[in-house]
């Protein structure tokens, strides 16, 4: 796709992600669409996994690290009886095992994955061992060793029940494989498990309802790559520090401003802030700052604050 026309564009658009496309495939499909110059995604979600994926244009890249950080919440189907290679409906099935759990049973195993612990990366990650990810080995066969992380599992509440299947929320920290979370709930019960279907409905302060859906965006687009009036499309975009509502702020004065932007440091009053947002005296965000030892330094700033 030519970027001869790329426009600057910056901002996070809320994505609804379809089905049977990859989190890269739908984002350079989109950062066509908007004919923007730099876009990036928060988190992938697998082609057969739907739902919230925030995109990143231009100058808010720089801060997706905290949207990858947040914790997140998935609608999921999990079907009992059979374990696959990918612990999803499109690996191999590596066992087939009766079912002979009931609700009871199964919600009391699901006690034991509430809360704060510790879990096995699956080997179709995208974590990396010696330079490589994971799943590069997985598709050659070859299990490398994966220590177990900690998580939390915030919210785990089964929604609807049978022998062969279940639905089910899950609101859970960075880090967090569901694919992972529903296999070893499978072992657990002794009858195996995998995940039919993933929805993700939140990413830190985001809400699904707040999504737009990719027919929508190209019935918008569209028309603007032969008027190059993008101004309604651009409406769609939220404010780059729309997904670090977390963190403290502090405004700056002007000569303050200056001084991050050429890369000084300043003391301050402050007691230590690893992350804190900044702001000009217009009420502009202008990007991260910390506080170390009574001073305070930039850790990204936007391009656009410098005057």
């Amino acid at each position: 796709m030519a970027r001869r026309n790329a426009r600057a564009v910056n901002g996070i658009l809320l994505l609804d992600k379809p089905l049977d496309i990859s989190s890269n495939g739908i984002l350079q499909r989109v950062r066509w669409l908007f004919q923007a110059k730099k876009a990036g995604h928060t988190g992938a979600l697998d082609p057969l996994a739907s739902g919230l994926l925030p995109l990143c244009f231009g100058e808010a890249t720089k801060f997706s690290q905290f949207l990858l950080d947040t914790d997140k919440t998935y609608q999921v189907k999990a079907k009992f009886g059979i374990r696959t290679s990918t612990s999803d409906s499109e690996g191999e099935v590596i066992s087939d095992k009766p079912v002979q759990h009931d609700q009871a049973m199964l919600e009391q195993a699901m006690q034991a994955f509430r809360g704060d612990i510790l879990q096995i990366p699956t080997m179709f990650s995208a974590l990396k061992y010696q330079g490589q990810p994971l799943y590069r080995y997985a598709r050659q066969g070859i299990t490398v060793p994966r220590e177990a992380r900690p998580i939390t599992i915030y919210r785990f509440e089964l929604i609807d029940f049978t022998p062969q299947e279940a639905s089910f929320i899950v609101h859970c920290s960075k880090g967090t494989y569901i694919r992972t979370l529903i296999d070893d709930l499978g072992e657990a019960l002794g009858c195996g498990a995998h995940v039919s279907a993933l929805h993700r409905t939140q990413v830190g302060p985001f809400d699904i309802s707040q999504a737009q859906t990719v027919p929508f965006i190209e019935e918008n687009t569209l028309p603007c790559h032969d008027s190059k009036d993008f101004s309604v499309v651009d409406a769609l975009l939220l404010p780059m520090d729309a997904g670090i509502v977390e963190l403290p702020s502090l405004t700056v004065t002007a000569a303050e401003q200056q001084q991050l932007q050429y890369g000084q440091s300043y003391a301050t009053a402050l007691t230590d802030i690893a992350a804190i947002k900044l702001y000009s005296q217009n009420h502009e965000f202008i990007g991260i700052g910390q506080v170390n030892a009574g001073v305070l330094s930039s850790r990204r700033l936007l391009n656009t604050a410098i005057e």
